[in-house]
């Protein structure tokens, strides 16, 4: 029997498309913040699939990820199973280039949101309270933190199977091990039964053309493996990492990696260096284990303690 779907009171009716505006909350200038919403059904019953992005608001490759998959699928029939597709959670954070709502609080820190709370418990609340019970799973695409790239993968906690299972069907380069954070979307998914995976790739207000390209192929994989679609782009290599670690600088200075994101590695080898801007001085950074690079910093000014390389163990 196919499920009802019914988001923020509109009912989406089997094999009917529909676009949903959720408000939010009003700026001091009066203009009403709304939340995109696009639901495509099938007539025959399967899963309800999440695609989200725009969480932070300067992670721009979700959003375009989530943007160009609905525009490659336009006019494009389920075979079964419906899709809530979100390009833009935190519509605060992207016109304003931010990773944060207007008064610096994280919207990925204050799941599950309330009603009267701050701007980012407000729109944790819709997600919660329109979008969670709605759906059996979800992919959330997000990018690497300011200044830090991110190499294409996912992330899930280990033991989740149903997250597992959407893992292995996306297929990213990589895939990490990552607990639910307090405060998280992830973590508010969990406590309502549902399984959401991350899909991590390339750095903050950038398009990467690769990571993107991963994303709507990983997208498609998993609607094939759940008979949505007839075909899907074949898989990959996946690494596995049930753990990771950052390197971080031992000095401060100008920072130039030697390795980038994606690249093996060897323990004790040099990966980057860190010199003094008068060149009083370079220090080598060195791998300390075997295993990959899953992001690297690209900033070049950092100071001691710094994260400048993610290195996963296989």
């Amino acid at each position: 029997m196919i499920r009802d779907i019914t988001i923020d009171g509109t009912e989406i009716q089997p094999g009917e498309s529909r676009y949903l505006e959720l408000n939010v909350a009003r700026l001091p200038s009066g203009t009403q913040i709304n939340m995109p919403v696009h639901v495509i059904r099938s007539k025959k019953p399967g899963p309800i699939i999440l695609l989200s992005g725009g969480m932070h608001g300067d992670e721009v490759n979700g959003i375009e990820i989530v943007r160009r998959f609905l525009d490659d699928h336009k006019g494009t029939r389920l075979l079964k199973g419906s899709i809530v597709a979100m390009p833009i959670i935190n519509v605060y954070g992207f016109i304003n280039f931010s990773r944060d709502v207007p008064d610096g609080k994280d919207v990925n820190r204050s799941f599950p949101g309330k009603e009267d709370g701050s701007l980012a418990s407000m729109v944790a609340r819709v997600m919660t309270h329109n979008i969670l019970p709605e759906i059996d799973f979800g992919i959330d695409f997000h990018t690497g933190g300011s200044s830090r790239t991110n190499y294409p993968q996912i992330r899930y906690e280990f033991g989740d199977k149903t997250a597992e299972e959407v893992a292995n069907a996306f297929a990213a380069p990589f895939t990490l091990n990552s607990s639910v954070i307090k405060g998280s979307f992830r973590e508010t998914a969990k406590e309502l039964g549902k399984s959401v995976i991350v899909f991590e790739g390339g750095e903050t207000l950038r398009i990467d053309p690769i990571t993107v390209e991963q994303g709507i192929r990983g997208i498609r994989r998993v609607l094939h493996h759940y008979d949505m679609i007839s075909k899907s782009p074949v898989a990959g290599k996946t690494r596995i990492f049930k753990d990771s670690h950052w390197v971080r600088a031992e000095a401060s200075g100008l920072f130039r990696h030697k390795k980038e994101s994606g690249k093996k590695v060897s323990q004790g080898q040099t990966i980057g260096y860190i010199s003094s801007p008068t060149n009083d001085y370079s220090v080598k950074v060195t791998s300390p284990y075997d295993g990959y690079i899953i992001g690297h910093n690209n900033f070049p000014l950092i100071h001691k303690g710094d994260a400048l390389f993610h290195i996963g163990e296989e």
